[in-house]
């Protein structure tokens, strides 16, 4: 397998077909993108976490992934569809990283099945706008998916590429996360944007967090910004590790830095029940 490369995947659920990018062995990582991304967007991790099992969905909705039957969905049914592929996955134990909206479906699963996880990451995580008022949750939701159709695929994802990275980010990193939105699929981003706009990540964990877990962000992160994930992390009682030199892509602008401080949270996790 060439280096960076994840194998992509399929599997037929009972609530549709789920895609998904895979690589490696030993103990399992999960990989959950955000908003405006796909599996293929964490193929710079393969190489740094050459000893794990890297298992990157496409969301409901994203790739070759069947949409969720909500049209408004929450976080929890994302879960729901995360439960059910890693049933048919046979993984019955993980460490699950979430970026950014893939944070709050990280903490819906958590809330939903934390005895299926090692651990959780909680990387430049979005917290969802459910507590705001009727004004800015319709403006979250029509911000995206509304300026896609409007735009086209490829004038949307060359004026928002760059600006999920860090300034003067490297020109193929800008590209990577490009051609992730050049394959959105419209009513898949308007189910993401309605989750962002009317759900809520600290919603599913009134009591924080009942597994290890921690709390990433790049420190030129100007979306989910490096202040905002501090506070949930002092909030949530978890610790906080700043990536540097990235932006809210922050495992895309800097993998060997976040690689690192995946290994450092998931290293002392792994144990013989978290592989498969």
């Amino acid at each position: 397998m060439p280096p960076q490369a994840m194998t992509s995947r399929q599997l037929t659920l009972d609530a549709g077909r789920q895609a998904y990018r895979e690589t490696g062995e030993g103990p399992a990582i999960v990989l959950l993108h955000g908003i405006s991304s796909g599996a293929a967007s964490w193929a710079p991790l393969a190489a740094p976490l050459a000893g794990y099992r890297l298992l990157a969905w496409d969301a409901p909705g994203y790739g070759d992934s069947q949409p969720l039957a909500a049209v408004e969905p929450t976080a929890a049914d994302y879960a729901a569809r995360l439960e059910a592929w890693l049933d048919a996955l046979g993984i019955a134990r993980c460490v699950l990283v979430g970026h950014s909206l893939g944070a709050m479906m990280a903490g819906a699963f958590a809330a939903r099945q934390p005895e299926r996880l090692a651990g959780v990451i909680l990387a430049d995580p979005a917290l969802g706008y459910r507590d705001a008022d009727d004004a800015k949750r319709d403006q979250v939701y029509r911000s995206r998916w509304t300026m896609l159709v409007e735009q086209g695929h490829d004038a949307y994802a060359a004026a928002r590429a760059p600006r999920l990275l860090r300034d003067g980010a490297d020109e193929a990193d800008v590209a990577r996360v490009r051609e992730g939105m050049q394959r959105l699929h419209v009513a898949g981003f308007a189910q993401a944007s309605w989750m962002l706009a009317n759900d809520d990540l600290e919603g599913y964990l009134p009591k924080g967090l009942s597994v290890p877990a921690t709390v990433l962000c790049g420190d030129e992160d100007a979306i989910t910004t490096p202040q905002a994930s501090r506070a949930l992390a002092e909030r949530l009682g978890l610790p906080y590790r700043d990536i540097p030199h990235a932006g809210h892509a922050s495992y895309i602008d800097a993998p060997e830095a976040f690689a690192a401080a995946v290994e450092a949270f998931a290293g002392p996790l792994s144990a013989p029940s978290t592989r498969n």
